[in-house]
């Protein structure tokens, strides 16, 4: 594998960097990694999920989650979120909800979209030691959803739709829903399809319905077609 310098790294131009991007992810990795060990607090960040995920260099997750509290030490927003995420999870150090909740907190409370979503899911259901409060937890996605991030659009719809917090709203869910399925989130997806079905609208469901699997989750497909079947519907998916 090619190696950088602190030269190699300085001189290379963004178009280049673009290309190494493109190429292959060993070569990526590579420059990451030099950049990331001369302080670049971004490349830690990419560099730490590269190795969790396995991507340009064999997984290791502990040796990710360090480099991802080295860029969170220097307050990188994403970081500080991927710390939790792993400790949410268990991915490189033992499983520990209050800890994750910690730095989702910190997260949100730098304004990054992730953590206000990951640190609502806390306030929706009161893990990680943080006190139950399903009103402050709405107040977060929707200000995740603001900004954009899909899949909070798709939970505030969710709240509307079964009248949780607020007075239910179903178009206001219907408009979350395709939202959040337009911008490819499986579950706003499914959540459009199941409500185009109810409506009637079969042939305009099924486009949403057949599209969930490419992304989703076997649990969620389970979850899909038991709620599919309470509305009386058959269901769809293989699990």
């Amino acid at each position: 594998m090619k190696t950088y310098s602190a030269a190699d790294v300085a001189a290379t131009s963004p178009e280049q960097l673009a290309r190494l991007r493109e190429g292959p992810a060993e070569a990526y990795a590579a420059w990451i990694r030099a950049a990331a060990e001369l302080g670049l607090v971004e490349a830690q960040t990419i560099y730490g999920q590269m190795l969790l995920d396995g991507v340009g260099v064999d997984s290791q997750p502990e040796e990710g989650l360090a480099w991802f509290k080295r860029a969170a030490n220097a307050d990188h927003p994403m970081a500080i979120n991927m710390v939790g995420r792993c400790y949410e999870n268990g991915w490189g150090v033992p499983r520990d909800d209050t800890v994750a909740a910690y730095w989702f907190r910190l997260a949100a409370d730098r304004g990054l979209d992730w953590g206000m979503y990951n640190y609502a899911h806390m306030l929706r259901s009161g893990r990680g030691g943080v006190t139950q409060n399903k009103a402050a937890a709405l107040a977060l996605y929707q200000q995740a959803a603001q900004t954009g991030h899909v899949k909070s659009i798709g939970v505030v719809g969710r709240f509307y739709e079964a009248g949780d917090v607020v007075g239910q709203d179903m178009e206001r869910a219907f408009d979350c829903y395709q939202r959040c399925a337009e911008g490819g989130d499986f579950r706003g997806m499914f959540h459009l399809g199941r409500l185009l079905l109810l409506r009637g609208k079969k042939e305009e469901a099924v486009q949403w319905l057949v599209r969930v699997p490419e992304t989703s989750t076997p649990a969620f497909l389970k979850e899909a077609n038991a709620m599919l079947q309470d509305c009386g519907f058959p269901a769809l998916y293989e699990v």
